[in-house]
């Protein structure tokens, strides 16, 4: 007991003893997390994304992640508060995100590099896959660079409750050269504050200790024989909301939701169904 006190008392010293078990509650109050307003998903969050923490979605494509972020965003602007989003490949659509329910007056959109369109307006040394003559890393990471920085500067800056960095189409090559201290630098900066960071990608990234997982997957309970009683006819068929491919999303996708953290046994599994809505 001795030395685990000892232990105990230089991680505090280091300001470290966030890593400690009794660090934190494993359940947050009302005023520690950033509610998504989806019911069954905030019930499984212990009530919201916590805040003064990293927290992650991640899944395969047409999994459900981007609307689950964007409710995120949407219940907190709601709220009167002030989020940012920032969009490392240029992905966001304000139409879209607008009649989804963010209130875009609230959201700061750090808008990134769309790589697909700049093959003919860029020196030919930066393309992507190709290292730069005079420069670190190749063009895609650059962009990748330059979002990393805008999350530091706007995380530091205090002004956002809810801050999202989409990195969907980062490849997963260019994710392990991040370096290691990358995520540390956002979670101490937000480390006892009101500011709730999630990272947006297509697999696991990273989380801070008091952060959450949510791996976005096919709902199993949709055709489980637990649910013989819902006629196939009633369920609700995927449709493409959205007439242009830079805003058009499914809606009406039954998902699941596995979230976890670094101080739970076991996984929580969700049914959601996604809900985009889009203005005609």
């Amino acid at each position: 007991m001795a030395v685990r006190a000892t232990v105990e008392a230089l991680l505090r010293e280091r300001k470290l003893d966030r890593t400690l078990t009794s660090a934190i509650p494993e359940r947050l109050g009302e005023d520690g997390v950033s509610p998504l307003d989806v019911a069954a998903l905030d019930r499984g969050l212990a009530g919201g994304l916590p805040r003064g923490q990293v927290s992650e979605v991640v899944g395969p494509a047409s999994s459900g992640r981007t609307g689950l972020v964007w409710a995120a965003l949407a219940a907190a602007t709601r709220r009167g508060e002030t989020v940012a989003l920032i969009d490392t490949f240029d992905r966001f659509d304000p139409p879209t995100a607008s009649a989804c329910g963010i209130v875009l007056p609230h959201l700061l959109w750090v808008r990134g590099q769309a790589v697909s369109k700049t093959a003919v307006a860029i020196d030919p040394a930066w393309l992507p896959g190709v290292r730069a003559v005079n420069g670190p890393g190749t063009f895609v990471e650059r962009v990748i660079d330059r979002a990393i920085k805008s999350l530091n500067l706007v995380v530091q800056s205090g002004v956002c409750t809810l801050v999202a960095i989409d990195l969907i189409d980062v490849p997963a090559q260019a994710l392990r050269r991040l370096p290691a201290a990358t995520w540390f630098r956002i979670e101490r900066a937000i480390e006892g504050s009101d500011t709730a960071v999630v990272i947006l990608a297509a697999q696991s990234v990273a989380r801070s200790s008091g952060g959450r997982s949510i791996v976005m997957g096919a709902d199993s309970s949709s055709t489980s024989a637990s649910r013989p009683s819902t006629p196939a006819s009633r369920l609700p068929t995927p449709v493409w909301k959205g007439d242009h491919e830079r805003s058009r999303r499914l809606s009406g996708v039954r998902a699941g939701a596995a979230v976890s953290a670094a101080r739970w046994s076991h996984a929580q599994h969700v049914a959601i169904q996604t809900r985009f809505v889009h203005a005609v």
